[in-house]
């Protein structure tokens, strides 16, 4: 299983993300957060942002498509795009994660 993460400025558009990648079957399960706060340098000017971020969850074949979409999606000229590989998922998220039927929209 991998997660990733990403951020968006506002709730709508992270739930609506969240939302499709869900609903097409490219993330087991996404989780919204924030607002959240970042500190960054944006063309030579430092920032602070208040943001929303995107923690997806995904199977390995579902890995290029799902970053397909986000990086598709995104509004930002330069998303936040990070992704690990868990080491550890419990044996019965990782069967209801391969079995997960979608039934979307909530």
């Amino acid at each position: 299983m991998f997660i990733a993460w990403t951020t968006l400025a506002t709730r709508a558009e992270a739930e609506k993300l969240a939302t499709e990648v869900v609903s097409l079957g490219l993330a087991a399960c996404v989780q919204v957060e924030g607002p959240i706060v970042s500190f960054y340098n944006w063309q030579d000017r430092p920032e602070r942002t208040e943001e929303f971020r995107l923690c997806l969850k995904c199977l390995p074949n579902k890995l290029p498509a799902l970053e397909t979409h986000v990086l598709g999606h995104h509004p930002y000229a330069t998303p936040e795009w990070i992704v690990v590989r868990a080491e550890r998922v419990g044996e019965k998220y990782l069967s209801w994660a391969g079995a997960s039927p979608t039934k979307w929209p909530l």
